[in-house]
């Protein structure tokens, strides 16, 4: 049962596709129940619909905005209303606007902010009781190895992702009196649909094959499989930790 989530009760902020989606799946077949956000309502009545017939009564999508404050509020009190507690939250939800820093205008700016840090900060701030009334709680933010080098994303995404690692860092100290686990997973490219416009450019993808040593992008369920890893009992004396998930591009100097 180390290397299972049975019975655990997850919240996976932007979950109906990409890593978010993957890391639902396999919440689910590791034994998790899951609840899942995401902007589109459509999008989650979908998967919604598809996993429910697997997974009865364990999957629950809920229509919220991460970077909204009346909804981080609202997901908190879903949360809340239908378990009590929460033993693992993964804040996933992001997004990005890739262009020169002098060209953002300040709802740009701001919306990738909101969206990508501001809304793990609040969200990890809202759930904090739930997570205290459990006994193996964790937090797995999703950054980005942006977070830590020029990778060619923009600026502020790369200073959310950063700011998110400092943020993982600081709550694993300040919460472990409560038993609470906060690690961060810093992908390297992924085939998502956040990314499917830039790795279709046939030249930037030859440069991230050309960065990476394995030779090849990451799938979604690659970094699903690090995240339920990090909430599993398996993992439960690893805390404060970043881990980049991206097949050698980091260890790379030449």
């Amino acid at each position: 049962m180390k290397f299972a989530l049975t019975n655990y009760r997850a919240l996976v902020t932007g979950g109906s596709k990409g890593i978010g989606e993957a890391t639902v799946r396999q919440f689910l077949e590791l034994g998790a129940e899951v609840i899942f956000t995401a902007r589109g309502a459509a999008a989650i009545e979908a998967l919604e619909t598809e996993l429910a017939e697997r997974f009865p009564e364990r999957v629950k999508g809920f229509v919220a905005d991460a970077a909204s404050v009346a909804d981080v509020q609202r997901v908190r009190d879903f949360v809340a209303e239908r378990w009590g507690a929460l033993d693992v939250l993964v804040n996933n939800a992001g997004m990005n606007i890739r262009k020169a820093t002098a060209d953002y205008t300040p709802e740009e700016y701001a919306r990738v902010m909101d969206t990508n840090l501001h809304s793990a900060f609040r969200l990890s701030v809202a759930t904090l009781e739930l997570l205290k009334a459990s006994d193996h709680a964790s937090i797995i933010n999703v950054a980005s190895v942006a977070g830590g080098m020029d990778v060619g994303t923009g600026s502020p995404y790369g200073m959310s992702k950063a700011a998110m690692m400092q943020l993982s860092r600081n709550l694993a100290v300040e919460w472990a009196p409560h038993g609470i686990r906060v690690n961060t997973v810093s992908p390297w490219f992924t085939e998502t649909p956040l990314t499917q416009g830039l790795l279709s450019n046939g030249e930037k993808m030859s440069n991230v094959l050309r960065r990476t040593p394995l030779g090849r992008v990451a799938r979604a369920d690659e970094m699903a499989s690090v995240i339920a890893f990090l909430a599993m009992p398996a993992a439960s004396y690893i805390t404060g930790q970043n881990i980049n998930v991206d097949g050698g591009m980091t260890a790379q100097a030449m």
